[in-house]
């Protein structure tokens, strides 16, 4: 199993903006630069995430991104989702019923028994990933960072961060 990349920047900028004090905002250009990405790719990713109301994009001088509603009510599923899609991970295209030895279709009743096990295998860890919010992370890293690390987190957050008017 392999997620794109595009996974791994949406959940780091969706965790940097769950860091934001209320009505505040982060351009594309701040969210690239924070993670050392391409702001024209890491864009596309944002546009992703707001098409999903994950993100809300707020235009003007002082808009940006911001998250729609709290990190605790976001998962990880759902960012994994608005950039990778709904689809499951594995496509079963029924191979058992071709070849030499290929029964008519009528002969198999019961599903694909690789199917299934990668069925199950896809809901567990899409379950895993439902029972985790953006919040658990954050609060993950935050437990783990040294201090100072945190101290120039908030820095560099409040040179760049836009305070526009709140939610609605």
């Amino acid at each position: 199993m392999k997620l794109s990349e595009g996974v791994e920047w949406g959940l780091h900028c969706v965790c940097l903006l769950a860091e934001l004090p209320a009505g505040a905002t982060l351009p594309t250009k701040a969210l690239a630069e924070y993670h050392g990405l391409s702001e024209t790719y890491l864009s596309k990713h944002l546009q992703a995430l707001t098409n999903e109301r994950i993100l809300e994009s707020v235009p003007g001088p002082k808009g940006g991104y911001r998250l729609t509603r709290s990190a605790e009510e976001i998962t990880l599923l759902e960012v994994v989702e608005a950039i990778d899609g709904h689809e499951p991970l594995f496509r079963c295209t029924e191979i058992r019923q071709q070849g030499p030895l290929a029964l008519p279709c009528e002969q198999y009743r019961l599903p694909c028994a690789v199917h299934v096990a990668m069925a199950q295998a896809d809901k567990a860890w899409r379950n895993t990933l439902r029972m985790q919010s953006i919040a658990d992370v954050v609060k993950k890293y935050a437990g783990n960072a040294e201090p100072q690390q945190r101290q120039r987190l908030e820095q560099w957050i409040s040179k760049r961060v836009r305070h526009s008017s709140p939610k609605r």
